[in-house]
Formats: C-alpha cells, structure tokens, sequence
C-alpha cells in the first residue's frame, strides 16, 4: 500500500512538474497587431480575443493588442512578414495588407466580386476560405478565425461619384497593394498609395481629395469633418480580417491551449463581424442615415450604374485572375453563384 501511495505520489508530482514547466514555457506577454484600434470593429475584435483569451486560458495565454501596426513602424504591408519572423507573436490583419506577401489574398480585392455580404460569406466560410488558411499556412503563419473590416465604399471632397467620369483626375489615397492603383488608373482617378497615418493628415489639407474605406471608419473618424462630403456606396471590393499566430509560438502551446486560442479567435471574429456590419444592412441602415444626418451626400448606385465601374474595370479583373490564379478565382465565382 505505501509503495502504490508513493508511486501516485510521484505521479502527481510529474504531473505537476509538467504542467509548470509549460507555464513557465510561456510568455508573460504574447503581442497582436492590428492597424486600428476599438472603437473599430477591428479593433473590437482584436480586443474581444484578448479578453476570451485570458479568460478561457485562466490567465495561462495573455494577449497585448497593439494598434496603429506600431509594432511595424507604422508599415502594415511589412505585418504579415514581421509575423512569420517572429518579431510581432500574433496579428489581427487585412488580407489586403498581407496580400504583397501572399498574392492569393487580392481574390478580396477583385473589382466588384462580391456584390453583398451573402458573397462574402460564401467566400470566406466555404471552400475558397478553407484554400486561403491553407495558403497562409505554407507562408509561415497560423491563421485561426475570419474577422471582417467591410465593404469599401469611395468618398470624396470634390463630388458626387455616379460613373465612372465623375472620378477623372480626382487625387484618391488607396492602400499599399498593386491592384488599387489598377483599379483606380481605370476609372480615370488619379491614385496616390499611402499609409492611413498619413492619409488623415493629407485629407485635411487637401493634399488627396478622397479615399475608399469601410463606413465604420468614416463614421469613427467623423470625416465629414476633414471635407469628405460625397460617399457613394459601391461594394467594390470587400476587406476580410484574418486572426494568426506565428508557427513558432503556436507551436509552444499545448494543443488543448491551441484549441482555447482558437475558438477565442473564432468567438472574437463573429462579434467583430457584427460589430462591423451594424447599421449597414438592408433591415438597419442606421450607420447610412447617421453620416446623411451630417449634411454628406450618398449616393447609392443604381443596378445600371454599378454596371458601368464593372465594365470600366473588367480588364483589370482579367489580368489580376491569373495573377491571383484562375482556378481560386473560379473557384470563387462558383461559391459566390451558389450562395
């Protein structure tokens, strides 16, 4: 009896041995990327993974968000790249930011793809989403969760966008990616890439005359106060937020923490998503008559008129198809006539 006591003894011991040693394995402080902070649903659903998190993992996993890519200097097209090195732990990311690194992501960036959320969806939860994590995967980062930072809408100073002319000559910032300045080079606007840190400053003075970006940014950042009095709702492309983890570091989790760290993300995901969507479906337009409250006309595009920016554009929908790949690119457009 006294040697099976000491046998359980030493047992327990181990176990306990065990379980310190992973603790003690563990950062006291695992960083997460982001570009914008809460009150952006982005950074909302950067937030909510950290509190699950911590929540979930008794305290084991804490995770820090650092907003404004600071952990980048501010470069959010070097994110993703600083995530597989291991310089930055985490990242809640564009996939339009991390798609100089992984080409594949500009399927989100393909002008006019998907015409509402339902083709988003389709996307992003069905096969075509399973290809991408997969891809991620290979390039050096674990990808856990689909957030979402929307629909891009354009917006400017000068005035109402209703075809394609009204955009000639307009100075518009897009981001970092190739494929923006295609689309826009198209319209006949004349497109100037910069990072959002420097896109506010350049708004107020008037050094850009518009931007493109999801309402809830315009809403946050009330830009009707920096000029930008035309929005017209388009749906050009969408911006699809991905929740990763460096290999390395997901690799230092037990699995029964992976799985914790996950679900979070998953959890954390769907809240932003709603978060993000608030206001700007067809049974709550709030967020819409919220922005026309502050004197900003928005247009929204007929049937026919939308037509007109995916015929201006469909050359550069062709040339980035085999850029991206053809067959995820089919593959997508079949997803999205069957959602």
């Amino acid at each position: 009896m006294k040697i099976f006591t000491n046998i359980v003894a030493g047992v327990a011991l181990a176990t306990i041995g065990v379980t310190t040693a992973v603790a003690q394995e563990y950062k006291d402080e695992y960083r997460v990327s982001t570009v914008v902070p809460a009150p952006f649903p982005w950074g909302i659903a950067a937030e909510k993974w950290a509190e699950l998190t911590a929540e979930r993992t008794d305290g084991r996993i804490n995770l820090k968000v650092y907003p404004g890519v600071q952990l980048v200097q501010g470069d959010q097209t070097r994110e993703f790249t600083a995530m597989r090195q291991g310089v930055i732990d985490m990242a809640v990311g564009s996939t339009i930011n991390w798609s100089p690194q992984i080409t594949e992501l500009n399927l989100f960036s393909m002008p006019f793809l998907m015409p509402d959320y339902a083709a988003l969806d389709a996307l992003t939860q069905g096969p075509v989403g399973e290809k991408i994590f997969e891809i991620v995967q290979s390039k050096g980062a674990v990808p856990l969760a689909w957030a979402e930072n929307g629909f891009r809408e354009v917006t400017n100073s000068k005035t109402p966008i209703r075809k394609p002319e009204d955009m000639a000559g307009l100075k518009l910032r897009v981001v970092g990616s190739p494929i923006f300045s295609d689309m826009f080079s198209a319209l006949g606007a004349n497109p100037t890439q910069m990072s959002w840190a420097d896109a506010q400053p350049a708004l107020t003075t008037g050094a850009v005359d518009g931007q493109e970006n999801p309402l809830t940014i315009y809403s946050v950042l009330n830009m009707h106060e920096l000029g930008q009095s035309n929005v017209t709702l388009w749906h050009y492309v969408a911006d699809p937020l991905i929740f990763a983890v460096n290999q390395q570091v997901w690799d230092s989790f037990t699995p029964e923490d992976q799985e914790i760290l996950k679900q979070a993300a998953v959890d954390a995901g769907a809240h932003g998503i709603e978060v993000a969507r608030k206001g700007l479906t067809e049974d709550d337009q709030s967020l819409i008559e919220e922005i026309k409250g502050h004197g900003v006309e928005v247009v929204t595009l007929t049937d026919d008129e939308r037509q007109a920016f995916i015929d201006a554009t469909r050359p550069v929908y062709d040339a980035w198809k085999d850029k991206i790949g053809a067959d995820l690119v089919d593959m997508a457009e079949e997803s999205i006539s069957n959602r």
